[in-house]
């Protein structure tokens, strides 16, 4: 979709659909609403009455204007009682998007003239506008989509409102990106096929890619990311992005991202039921939301140094699948007793956590769809933040908050560490029955050495059974907003 600005008055904006939002409260009183319903006849304050709106947050109606204005449609969607910020024009544009997918051109008009709310407008469409659709063919394959949005803004600049639209635009292809990654099915998107989308997506943003086979995961002595692989067909890969900004000074600040990356979760030996299995394509969100931020980073131009690591693999019930009661070493030196191979993830997770110290960063953030137990402490919406600094815990939470993104801090309960003492082993990877989430963190933890260290349960809301505010069914793209954020907020 190609997004462009335009300060055309409401009754002269070029589109098929033009969005406007308005706060809670009586419609009647509302300026952009009466502009637009003296032109419209009062058909709008009419069918407003009708459908009893109040701008209630999300609320919206959809009217045809039987050409009286040059916009073929009006929507009017709720912005709720608070002033409107980027992340109220970024759920109006969304909502624009979705609803006018099949129209030509789709406008949004900016809730306020702000960088902040024309980048936020611009990720809306391009997000709204969203459809996975590689897979359909003859009747299915869409016959029309958006080819054009358009940002309307009224008033005074107050910066340069064009760098907004681009910025916009890199942040929700980034999303699209993770989202494409989540909906591709297993068959193609297995590790080898992940890593080479990591390569091309570094490649157009000129990031440095490294890619390592199993050969050199087991040169590197990745012994529990070779274990979860030991009953596929397909090799692991374990991929490393970085993204260093031209002429870069010493002491610039680091940050490593760190994504599982498991291309589909059977269980091993301890299998899934079906009905657990069958969106178990979706385990790599972490990686994919890994290649997303060091690529957003890279074409945002954020002066920091940011580096990605996703180790890879499938965990299947193959003849040399790893079982319970197995003892592997890893890259840290502890040795780990397997208890559930279906609980694959913090494996995989804490060779990769291990290398990351290696890079000496000031901050090492992980994303995995970790724990069914943080879906089921949290619902499906919200993501669970284990940190094991007060410091970093504050930050991401500031920046999930102005990213719109919504993020619990769950405790590392020190007690729940004595559940993973193996009698065979320096540890059990897994704990008992209760605190699931939190045992899990406590496992990965073991591993970050002295790092400053923040890990992101992404189980819940990276994958979706039905939409939600600006996410779509299936793949999110979910995690992407609070850590560029986040980056953001740390290079100021």
């Amino acid at each position: 979709m190609n997004i462009e600005l335009t300060t055309d008055g409401l009754t002269a904006v070029p589109a098929d659909l033009l969005a406007v939002g308005i706060r809670a409260g009586d419609p009647a009183k509302d300026a952009t609403v009466r502009e637009l319903d003296r032109a419209l006849g009062g058909a709008l304050s009419k069918l407003l009455a009708d459908e009893d709106f109040k701008g209630k947050l999300g609320e919206s109606v959809v009217m045809h204007t039987t050409g009286r204005i040059k916009a073929g449609r009006v929507l009017v969607y709720g912005l709720g009682k608070d002033k409107p910020g980027a992340n109220e024009a970024r759920a109006l544009a969304t909502r624009a998007a979705a609803v006018g997918r099949s129209l030509a051109t789709v406008a949004v008009l900016a809730p306020s003239v702000t960088p902040e709310a024309v980048q936020s407008a611009a990720e809306g469409l391009t997000l709204g506008g969203y459809r996975f659709t590689r897979y359909l063919t003859g009747e299915r394959k869409p016959k029309r989509q958006t080819s054009k949005g358009l940002v309307v803004v009224h008033g005074k600049p107050k910066g340069d409102l064009k760098r907004s639209l681009e910025r916009g635009r890199a942040v929700a292809d980034a999303m699209n990106l993770v989202r494409d990654l989540v909906n591709s099915p297993p068959n193609d998107l297995h590790p080898v096929a992940l890593a080479d989308a990591a390569k091309k997506a570094a490649g157009e943003a000129g990031v440095t890619c490294k890619i390592w086979d199993k050969k050199e995961i087991q040169k590197q002595n990745m012994h529990l990311l070779l274990a979860v692989n030991r009953g596929s067909g397909i090799e692991p890969r374990f991929v490393h992005l970085s993204y260093v900004p031209k002429g870069a000074k010493k002491g610039l600040r680091k940050v490593v991202f760190v994504g599982k990356g498991l291309t589909f979760d059977s269980g091993g030996l301890c299998i899934k039921p079906a009905k657990s299995m069958i969106d178990m394509k979706c385990d790599m969100a972490g990686a994919a939301v890994t290649i997303a931020v060091v690529v957003a980073a890279a074409k945002l131009k954020l002066p920091i140094e940011v580096h990605g690591l996703i180790a890879s693999t499938e965990n299947m019930p193959g003849p040399d699948a790893y079982r319970p009661g197995d003892v592997f070493p890893s890259l840290d030196g502890k040795s780990v007793e397997i208890i559930n191979t279906d609980a694959e993830g913090r494996l995989v997770l804490a060779d990769a956590l291990a290398f990351a110290r290696k890079l000496e960063p000031d901050y090492v953030i992980d994303h995995a769809t970790l724990t069914g137990a943080c879906m089921v402490a949290l619902g499906p919406w919200t993501a669970g933040l284990f940190a094991n600094d007060d410091g970093l815990a504050k930050r991401y939470l500031a920046a999930s908050t102005a990213a719109g993104e919504q993020v619990w801090r769950m405790p590392l309960v020190e007690d729940l560490r004595e559940t993973l003492k193996s009698d065979v082993a320096d540890l059990k990877h897994t704990g008992e029955q209760y605190g699931g989430a939190i045992t899990a963190a406590l496992f990965l933890r073991e591993f970050v050495g002295d790092s400053k260290w923040a890990h992101m349960d992404i189980a819940g809301p990276a994958f979706l059974e039905r939409s939600h505010g600006i996410y779509p069914k299936g793949g999110t793209g979910f995690g992407v907003l609070t850590a560029l954020h986040f980056l953001e907020a740390l290079a100021r």
